[in-house]
C-alpha cells in the first residue's frame, strides 16, 4: 500500500478504505473491528470465494488471523468509479432488476441457510410492537388508534409472506448496497446471503428505491402486501430504539425512512384506512 483513504458509507462500524497500491491499482479494504462484525465478514468472504459472479465485485484478497482481538480483512475490487446513489432512471432500475434475476438464477451453495432461518428475529416485528407500542409510536408515523385498528391485519399479512424457495438471495438489497457501472448493476455486502423466494430481494430493495426518488414499490412489484407488512413490522420494531453498539447512529434514521415507505405500501395493498 502507498496510501489509505477512509471511506464513508455503510451502517455498521466496519473500517472501510480505498487503498492505492505501489503498482498503481486501487482496491477496497473492509476490516471488522468486533466479533459479530468479524463473523459477518467471514460469511461475506465465503460467498465471494464460492461465486465470483459478474454482479459482485472481484475478490482480491483475504486475511484472517483468527486470534483473540485480531479481526479479518477483506480486499475487493474498488468501485469508486461507479455511480453510487444514482438518479433512478428507468434504465438504471432495469439494470438492478436484471442483476437480481441473475442472482436468482445462480446456483446457490448448498451451505446457505433458508431465508426464513436467516431472518430469525426479523419476522415477529408486529408482535414486538404489540407488546410495547411506545417506541414505534414515538416515531410519529401513525396514531395509536390507527395502530390498534390496523395491527391484526398487518401481523397476519406479515406472517403469510412467501419467503420459501431455492433461489440465491442477497437479503440486504438497498440502494447503498448497489452501484451502476457501464450500465450494469453491481451488488455489495453479501454477508446475509441465503436461499428463498427471489421476490424477497426485490421487495427489500423497493423502499430505499422510493426514498431516493425512484418509483413507488407497488409500481414495481405487484400484489406484495405480505412483503410490505413484514418489512414494515421489522423496521417499525427497531427504528424507535437505540442503535446497537456496532452500528452507526444514522441507521435508525434510515430505518425510519424505509418504514414510512413500507407502511404506506402495506396500507395501500391491504386497503387499510
Amino acid at each position: 500500500p502507498v496510501c489509505w483513504e477512509r471511506r464513508s458509507g455503510g451502517y455498521t462500524a466496519n473500517d472501510r478504505f480505498t487503498v492505492l497500491l505501489d503498482d498503481g491499482r486501487r482496491v477496497f479494504v473492509k476490516h471488522a473491528p468486533a466479533q459479530n462484525l468479524a463473523e459477518s465478514l467471514r460469511a461475506e468472504h465465503r460467498l465471494y470465494a464460492a461465486l465470483g459472479a459478474p454482479y459482485m465485485p472481484e475478490l482480491l484478497g483475504w486475511d484472517d488471523p483468527g486470534g483473540h482481538g485480531q479481526w479479518p480483512m477483506l480486499v475487493l475490487e474498488d468501485l469508486s468509479d461507479a455511480e453510487w446513489h444514482p438518479e433512478w432512471t428507468r434504465e438504471r432500475v432495469h439494470a438492478v432488476r436484471t442483476a437480481l434475476r441473475q442472482v436468482a438464477t445462480t446456483p446457490a451453495p448448498d451451505w446457505l441457510r433458508p431465508a426464513r432461518e436467516a431472518m430469525d428475529g426479523m419476522l415477529d416485528g408486529w408482535s414486538v410492537i404489540e407488546a410495547d407500542p411506545e417506541p414505534f409510536l414515538s416515531l410519529g408515523i401513525c396514531s395509536r388508534v390507527w395502530l390498534e385498528r390496523a395491527l391484526p391485519a398487518l401481523a397476519a399479512a406479515a406472517e403469510s409472506a412467501p419467503l420459501d424457495g431455492g433461489a440465491l438471495l442477497h437479503l440486504d438489497v438497498r440502494s447503498d448496497n448497489l452501484c451502476i457501472r457501464d450500465g450494469h448493476a453491481l451488488i455489495v455486502d453479501w454477508n446475509w446471503a441465503c436461499v428463498g423466494n427471489p421476490d424477497l430481494d426485490v421487495a427489500c430493495w423497493l423502499p430505499s428505491l422510493a426514498c431516493e426518488g425512484g418509483p413507488q414499490p407497488y409500481e414495481v412489484l405487484d400484489d406484495a402486501g405480505a412483503f410490505a407488512s413484514m418489512l414494515a413490522g421489522y423496521w417499525g420494531s427497531v427504528a424507535g430504539t437505540p442503535p446497537p453498539e456496532t452500528a452507526i447512529p444514522a441507521v435508525r434514521d434510515l430505518q425510519r425512512r424505509l418504514l414510512v415507505v413500507a407502511l404506506d405500501w402495506a396500507r395501500r395493498e391491504l386497503r387499510l384506512d
